[in-house]
């Protein structure tokens, strides 16, 4: 995101535009990348009231949310694209805020990679990861990524 200074990402947050809801998609190539027809939409409150039940030294990633939705929802897959914004708005509400405090940083994306999309790129999550007893990792050499070393093994269980 850019201008992240200048965005109410709180007023974001309460946007629910008509969500949660349901549609039926009929790309051939989607239906069958997603397994199914049926694509949930979940609101960015969704994503912050699911990111805040994520306690110290657990973890949760993008793609585990989604599948938790779609199931809350009766559907074969959430939206990816919205629930990477979402989770990204949920993150800079938070860090806007003085109260009321969202655990963003424990929310990766795939593979156990720190997300560069959020407050102070890759800094503040790392510090707050190392800091709960998480061991970061990097991979690359020119496009450095940052990765939780055994991040499987924290995962909170959403079942």
């Amino acid at each position: 995101m850019t201008n992240e200074n200048k965005k109410d990402f709180n007023a974001m947050l309460r946007e629910s535009k008509g969500m949660p809801k349901t549609q039926i998609i009929t790309d051939a190539a989607s239906i069958k990348k997603y397994g199914g027809d049926k694509m949930y939409f979940a609101p960015p409150l969704a994503y912050d009231a699911l990111m805040k039940k994520v306690p110290a030294g657990k973890l949760i990633t993008v793609g585990q949310m989604r599948k938790y939705f779609a199931k809350q929802g009766a559907a074969d897959f959430t939206d990816p694209i919205t629930a990477g914004i979402f989770v990204s708005i949920a993150a800079w509400a938070s860090y806007q805020r003085d109260h009321d405090e969202t655990p963003f940083w424990r929310t990766l994306k795939a593979n156990g990679e720190l997300n560069p999309k959020y407050p102070e790129a890759i800094e503040l999550q790392k510090h707050k990861l190392e800091a709960e007893g998480h061991e970061i990792y990097t991979r690359g050499r020119t496009n450095i990524r940052y990765f939780v070393r055994n991040f499987e093994e924290k995962l909170l269980d959403l079942d």
